[in-house]
Formats: structure tokens, sequence, C-alpha cells
């Protein structure tokens, strides 16, 4: 008996075949490092300290486009409440620093980029914190009091609006943490975001759009083995953030992958910033190496990775991060532009075999998605020369793309569907050189 399948959005679907971005962090913070919001409530950053040297948003889109990334996020207001393009609802903004004189906007600078190299642009709105309105998370105001949280809600939402009008048509959107849901005291976000920009998906947004996409439960870019692109409607919270968002439940009843987020910079070490950055930290630069790895972790593992990118008081890629970006993005390219072997079959078989070299090698597999999630179980398998089986593997979940590391020696590897919920449409069944 068929299962019902689960499908997705057109744009979910563009979203997964995108597979890598970036998300990028600039903020008054950028000046000022080590400067902890909630220990300054009432005493904010002065937004005359906006004052980069060389911004330069083709910079930033340039670097990206050189890590294979396909879409860029910028970090339009995070939690200070200082915002990247002149508000008409507050002067805490660009138009008050010496910036271009108060002129300038950076959210148009980076979509005018994002045009430029090809990038498809998307923007971080931090609704659940804003320490100039004096809110934090879930979202709510720290007085308590009605008015003004209907007051910070009217604010909200009159922001998204110019973000959402102004500047055209978004590849995803990105709240951190959730949107407070009306009923609990939020602003009434949902329709809002259906009306003006209706073809982004939207990474922990609320509940009840289409194209939501999850986070994958931790901060190292690392989805579970088996993560299903699928996910339970009752694991979700109203506000879009999640339960048990690693794996998701391929029997569930949603569409929502999971987006696997990363700083370049290690948070871990000596205290550093991370996503933001900070003079003297050039040393917490994720390698190249340890990016890739990551992408095996993620992208290989049916999530998108987002990468993030700290810009520096300059107002540019610092170059240590800028020259890993590319070196990784070279990575990519390089492991896997031109395979070894490939394999076009009939797509309803559920057994596959395939000659290597007997290099090391990564097996890719994939399905398509807009078909469905249907594979739920499969072998992969290989024997050297001799016939002998050097490798075993079993897993659970295809769905958009699974990467596997096969030994040295391995002159054929089987592919073999044990499960599925329909009918096997298998996209692709690829080997490339492992280095």
């Amino acid at each position: 008996m068929k299962d019902k399948l689960v499908l997705p959005t057109k744009e979910q679907a563009a979203w997964a075949d995108a597979e890598v971005g970036v998300i990028i962090h600039y903020d008054l913070t950028s000046f000022h490092p080590r400067y902890d919001f909630r220990s300054h409530w009432g005493d904010v950053i002065p937004a005359s300290d906006f004052d980069p040297s060389a911004l330069d948003t083709d910079n930033w889109i340039k670097t990206a486009a050189s890590a294979g990334a396909r879409y860029a996020v910028l970090v339009a207001k995070h939690c200070t409440g200082f915002c990247l393009w002149p508000t008409a609802e507050h002067d805490y903004s660009v138009k008050s620093a010496p910036w271009k004189n108060g002129k300038g906007d950076v959210v148009a600078d980076f979509f005018a980029s994002c045009k430029k190299y090809g990038v498809r642009p998307g923007l971080y709105y931090s609704a659940s914190c804003n320490q100039f309105a004096d809110v934090d998370n879930p979202g709510k105001v720290r007085s308590g009091k009605k008015e003004d949280q209907e007051r910070y809600n009217a604010l909200v939402l009159s922001q998204l609006t110019e973000l959402w009008t102004n500047y055209g048509e978004f590849f995803e959107i990105w709240f951190d943490g959730g949107c407070l849901k009306p009923e609990d005291g939020g602003a009434d976000i949902a329709p809002l975001l259906a009306k003006l920009q209706p073809g982004a998906v939207v990474f922990q947004g609320p509940k009840e759009l289409k194209s939501l996409v999850r986070w994958c439960g931790n901060e190292r870019a690392e989805a579970s083995e088996n993560c299903s692109a699928i996910f339970s409607y009752s694991d979700m919270h109203d506000d879009g953030t999640t339960e048990r968002p690693d794996s998701g439940d391929t029997f569930g009843d949603i569409w929502c992958p999971a987006e696997c987020d990363m700083p370049n910079r290690d948070p871990y070490r000596a205290n550093a910033n991370g996503w933001f950055w900070a003079p003297g930290e050039d040393d917490t630069v994720f390698p190249s190496e340890e990016l890739f790895d990551r992408y095996l972790k993620s992208v290989g593992r049916n999530g998108n990775l987002l990468i993030g990118m700290a810009i520096d008081k300059r107002g540019l890629v610092p170059e240590k991060d800028a020259a890993e970006f590319k070196k990784f993005g070279d990575m990519v390219k390089n492991a896997f532009s031109a395979p070894i072997n490939e394999k076009f079959a009939k797509k309803s078989e559920t057994e596959f075999e395939i000659a290597s070299n007997g290099e090391k090698a990564y097996v890719m597999l994939g399905e398509e998605i807009e078909k469905g999630e249907r594979v739920t179980g499969y072998t992969l398998s290989a024997e050297d020369k001799e016939g002998k089986e050097i490798f075993s593997y079993s897993g659970a979940v295809i769905s958009h793309k699974r990467i596997i590391a096969v030994p040295e020696g391995a002159v054929k590897i089987k592919l073999k569907i044990t499960a599925f919920k329909d009918t096997p449409a298998i996209r692709f069944f690829k080997i490339y050189k492992r280095g």
C-alpha cells in the first residue's frame, strides 16, 4: 500500500538545489566587538559609531560566490535594533551615521551586488529581540505594558513592510528564534509575509506559512545521518521553532527541510565572537578543510549549508576569511565536478550497480524530490576486484542529496532500495574521486 506523499513547493525545491548560502553579520557591535547589549539596556551604541571606511557589498557577494554560495542572507537588523537601511520608523539607522553622510542604504547595496554576481538575496530581521526598543526574547517588551507591546508590534510590521516592498523578491527570509504569535502578544507577521513575499522560503517563520525550512539543531552545520526533509506538524511550535529538528520525520505531514548554519569563525576558541568580526581573531577562522567537512555533513546529508560571514570594521570580508571561502569553493568544485562514473537507469528500479576504478571515492545519491521523499531504506555496498565485499552502509533517507565515502579498492558499487513509500524516483547515482 502506498503512503501519502508530502511534496515540496517549487520554492523549496529551488532552495534545495541552491545547497550553499552565506549569512552576513554586520552591526554596531562590529565597531564594539565586546559589547553585550543585555548589559546595556537603555544605553545603546550611538548610531554615529557606524562609520566603515571601505564598505563594499560587491566584496561580500563576490567572496560568497567564490565559495560556491548561490544565496546570501543579510542581517538587516540584529539585536541592537540598529537598522542597515534608512527606516522611516526612527533615526536609529544608517541615516544617522556618518557613513555616506547619512545617505547610505546597506540593504539596497546588498541587493544590487547579489544581482551583479547572480547570488539570490535574503534578509534576516530579528523580531524577537531589539535593545533599542527594549524588547527581549521571545519578542516581548520588557516593561510588560500592553501599550508598549502594541507600539512594538506596529514597529515590527512597519519595518518588515519596508523591507519586503522596497528591494525586490527575496529568496529566503530568516527569523532567528521564530516569531511570537499574535495570541501570545506578538505581531501578526504571517499574512503580511504571504502577501508581500509569497515566493520566499522562510526559516523559523510562522507555522501556517507554506515554504518553511527548519534549523538542524546545532550551529556546527552537522545534520543527522538520516536527515529527512519532512517534518511532523505536531512537532513544530506556532512561532516556527521546532522540537527534534535534527532528523525530521520522513513519515511526517509537512515539507520542512533542514538548514545547517555555522559561523566561519570558531566561537569556542578563547571566547571568540564567531558570527561577528573582532580584531585579533584571525586564528579562529575555520580553514577550508573544515568547511568542506561541514559541507559533507550538511549538503551531503540532505540539508543546506549556511556559512556565517563576518564583516570587519572597514566594511569588508577580512583577507584570511576571504581566502578560506575561495579555497572551500574550489574544493567542492574540484571534488564534485567530474564523476568517475554515473548511472542513468529507469527511475522505477530498486537495484543499481556501477563500476568504479578502485580509488577512494564519494558516492552521491539523489531523489527527484519534486515527486516526494520516497525512499525509506537502502543499502550501499562495494566489492573489490575479487568480488569480496569491502564496504557496506545502510541508510533510511536519500532525498535531495546524500554523499557517502567509500574506501579504496572498490571496483563495483551496488545500491539497493530496501523500503519505499512509492515507486522510487532516483535522480542520480554518481561516483567521484575522493582525495
